[in-house]
């Protein structure tokens, strides 16, 4: 590389958003607390709830969104019997950029007996943005999980088009350190004519997924008793000890009316009120 495009390397570095959260919970006098918080770089975690069972964790990206090449890492862990419910303060914006991509990494472990619920808002892709993102989960045996991750193809309220993103989405769930489910997404180029066919969104431009563990026909049946009230469309699989549901719908707000509803029937306490907003 010559002097001149490795010193715009460094400084294309240098202004990159980098940030991370270590968060530990354990249980204690019958309630979810703190035992360990780190935070780094542009991302912070707030507790704005009163002492409870299950504590409330909001994530917070002080950088306004993501662009190229920034990198965020979330590592959070449940210890036995504490639980947790994790969302962020406002949808998560990844812009346009010409390369790299932006990274996202999170990691979940839930010790034996304990919960937690991964409810992040929605994840905006706009025009030519590239994401990459992975999702570990580790899981105890009798640990439980509601995990749900939302992305939107352009901000559909202000009639934006998204005609070339590169995505590419990886998920591994591991039950005492068994793999049971694995599953990989990757959009590259163009993604409208992708989506507007009829066997991958017909036109949909705002998908979701949940991921409750444990999960069974009952969970799939609950979700199924929705279906009338769906502005979008809405699938379950319930097998294996888990349960899958995904959501497709036309624009983001059909999206979110459809995922609250889901989420609702499946907890059993109230959504953050951040989602309710």
């Amino acid at each position: 590389m010559d002097p001149a495009a490795a010193e715009l390397a460094r400084t294309f570095a240098a202004n990159r958003a980098v940030g991370s959260i270590a968060l530990t919970v354990r249980k204690s006098a019958g309630i979810t607390q703190r035992s360990l918080t780190r935070e780094d770089g542009s991302l912070r975690v707030r507790f704005p709830g009163a002492r409870a069972m299950e504590l409330e964790a909001v994530i917070v990206n002080t950088a306004g969104g993501m662009a190229g090449g920034d990198r965020f890492t979330l590592d959070m862990t449940v210890e036995p019997k504490a639980r947790l419910v994790v969302t962020t303060a406002a949808a998560e914006k990844v812009y346009r950029t010409i390369e790299p991509a932006a990274t996202i990494d999170v990691r979940l472990a839930v010790g034996a007996g304990g919960s937690l619920c991964w409810l992040p808002q929605e994840t905006i892709l706009f025009d030519r943005s590239r994401l990459r993102r992975s999702i570990e989960i580790d899981l105890a045996e009798d640990a439980r999980l509601m995990l749900a991750e939302a992305i939107v193809f352009g901000r559909t309220g202000m009639g934006e088009t998204v005609d070339s993103v590169f995505l590419f989405d990886r998920w591994r769930l591991r039950r005492n350190g068994r793999l049971i489910h694995a599953e990989a997404l990757r959009l590259d180029g163009g993604v409208a004519a992708k989506l507007g066919q009829s066997a991958v969104a017909k036109g949909g431009v705002a998908v979701a997924t949940v991921l409750v563990v444990p999960g069974d026909d009952a969970i799939a049946e609950k979700v199924r008793a929705l279906g009338d009230g769906f502005r979008g469309e809405g699938g379950v699989s319930a097998w294996n000890g888990f349960a899958i549901v995904r959501l497709c719908a036309a624009d983001g707000a059909a999206l979110r009316h459809d995922l609250v509803a889901v989420l609702t029937a499946l907890r059993s306490t109230s959504l953050p009120r951040l989602w309710l907003n």
